[in-house]
């Protein structure tokens, strides 16, 4: 067997270098959100369609309470279950009654927002968009304030009953309706326990 020329062995070494980097950059990179497991949850906006019935079709908003209020249905619990959990539940709810055989289609249009607290610029609530980070939550919050730990962040995503701490430079992705929170030093921890107490201490010496 003739070996293989060193043109082709250095062609084919680059080709497997390349898919390598490849391969490292899409792991880096944070995966579009949402897919068939996503749980509905108050705030969510979806389209739902009912073939042929489009007076029963349009967007709407799941509630605060986790419903939907559709027409003819009235109001069905849409928070913790699926799109697809959700057509089921409109197909059967159409069939009692109303409809033969009707053919039901859930998509989320916007998902709930997040929200960044603690130590940024513009802390509050801010719309979802795929791809979000916590270090782009951040950015998008007006970035950190001077009294801001820069090192570490804190993400608690929606229905976990903890916070898990993550470093700054990560790719932590955040989900509909995680809360970013960001700590300040300990320095101005400690500034704003004395600060009261400065401001009683030369009370004492400004009062005749």
């Amino acid at each position: 067997m003739n070996p293989m020329p060193l043109s082709r062995i250095v062609r084919a070494a680059a080709v497997a270098a390349a898919l390598a980097f490849a391969g490292s950059a899409s792991a880096a990179t944070p995966p579009a959100y949402g897919g068939t497991d996503y749980r509905l949850g108050a705030n969510d906006k979806i389209r739902i369609t009912v073939y042929d019935e489009a007076d029963l079709s349009g967007e709407f908003q799941v509630d605060a309470t986790g419903f939907v209020r559709l027409p003819l249905i009235g109001q069905m619990k849409a928070g913790g279950m699926t799109a697809h959990d959700l057509e089921g539940g409109i197909a059967a709810a159409l069939a009692n009654g109303y409809l033969n055989e009707p053919h039901v289609n859930v998509e989320v249009t916007t998902y709930r927002p997040f929200y960044v607290v603690g130590e940024v610029l513009k802390p509050g609530e801010y719309p979802f968009a795929n791809g979000m980070t916590a270090a782009s939550a951040v950015a998008l919050a007006g970035g950190y304030s001077p009294k801001a730990v820069k090192s570490t962040l804190y993400v608690r995503h929606q229905g976990d009953s903890e916070e898990i701490r993550v470093a700054a430079g990560e790719a932590t992705p955040i989900r509909p309706g995680d809360v970013v929170r960001i700590d300040s030093t300990t320095f101005w921890d400690v500034m704003d326990v004395l600060s009261p107490l400065a401001g009683v201490s030369a009370l004492r010496y400004t009062i005749p």
